[in-house]
């Protein structure tokens, strides 16, 4: 795997990550939407976070493999 390659899964992870937040806090105050609509999309968020999360570990686990070859 290419630094490049490295660096386009930690951004696209961080923005996941980010429009994930984002989501959730508008899910949080938005009081226009049933709560059972609220409560899927957080729970989808937090599986979206935590697939952002793994991604962030393979590609800091692929930067060490690059620095050390």
């Amino acid at each position: 795997m290419s630094r490049a390659a490295v660096w386009i899964l930690r951004v696209s992870a961080v923005w996941a990550m980010w429009v994930w937040a984002v989501l959730v806090r508008n899910m949080l105050v938005d009081h226009n939407h049933a709560l059972s609509f609220r409560v899927v999309h957080i729970v989808l968020a937090v599986i979206s976070v935590a697939f952002a999360v793994a991604t962030l570990v393979i590609a800091q686990k692929m930067a060490r493999q690059l620095r050390g070859s």
